[in-house]
């Protein structure tokens, strides 16, 4: 089943690819939080394609409104049509359609599709991890001092880290830390489960260690469909970052 969610993903970001920089309607769902047409359709044809590979699977996904039953369902589609909108709309490279299977609350298949940056990520439970068809690692990062993390800018309580370059979408973030290419990522509030059940699959293949933030298990399929911060480190850099975030 990995290579037909592979495919389809693939496809979505196809679609997604040639509408991107092009003229085509957008809002804001609420205030500071963009979606676009885009985003529904992509949402539309990942929706009826995995529905068609398993039917039996429920559906949680950013532009569906969730009122299924999904909750009382063995498996899960968790999707994300478009991961990093505010990249997608600037006509930047930092998005990925994010779409992850879920069974008994645990992800066990994963793929992102980047087609503005020609990768293609995917990961089964058990089996390891790529991109574009090679087997990804961890980085070696023992020291927490030095750690590179995708940011922007670091406040200066953080200056012993390295920031390196910040995809608008947290699930490439997170696969940046499966492909050794950051040692850290994290996010210090509520999100949804569509943001990271992909690509946090991905980095636990990888070799990362993925929990929440404060240190404690991920788990998937929850009633709010949310869950308060995720944390995906290098392993032995990972006990440490959970104390450096506790206090925040």
């Amino acid at each position: 089943m990995l290579d037909e969610v592979s495919r389809i993903a693939a496809e979505a970001g196809r679609i997604a690819l040639a509408r991107c920089g092009g003229d085509y309607e957008r809002w804001e769902k609420v205030p500071g939080h963009p979606v676009c047409a885009v985003d529904l359709e992509v949402d539309a044809f990942l929706r009826r394609e995995l529905t068609q590979l398993d039917p039996e699977a429920g559906w949680l996904s950013e532009e569906t409104l969730d009122v299924s039953d999904r909750i009382e369902r063995s498996r899960l589609w968790v999707v994300d049509p478009i991961d990093g909108t505010r990249d997608y709309l600037r006509a930047r490279s930092g998005w990925a359609v994010s779409v992850a299977l879920v069974e008994e609350r645990a992800a066990i298949l994963g793929v992102l599709d980047a087609p503005a940056r020609g990768e293609h990520w995917k990961a089964a439970m058990g089996e390891g991890a790529w991109r574009n068809g090679q087997p990804i690692r961890v980085s070696g990062r023992r020291e927490f001092a030095g750690a590179r993390v995708p940011a922007d800018q670091l406040p200066a309580v953080d200056r012993d880290l390295v920031p390196v370059d910040r995809p608008n979408s947290i699930a490439l973030r997170i696969a940046m830390v499966a492909a050794g290419e950051a040692d850290l990522a994290a996010t210090l509030r509520w999100g949804f489960e569509w943001d990271i059940a992909a690509a946090a699959l991905i980095a636990s293949e990888a070799g990362a260690r993925v929990t929440g933030v404060l240190g404690q298990p991920l788990t998937f399929n929850s009633a709010a469909g949310a869950a308060f911060g995720v944390l995906v480190a290098t392993p032995d850099i990972h006990a440490a970052a959970v104390e450096r975030l506790r206090e925040r």
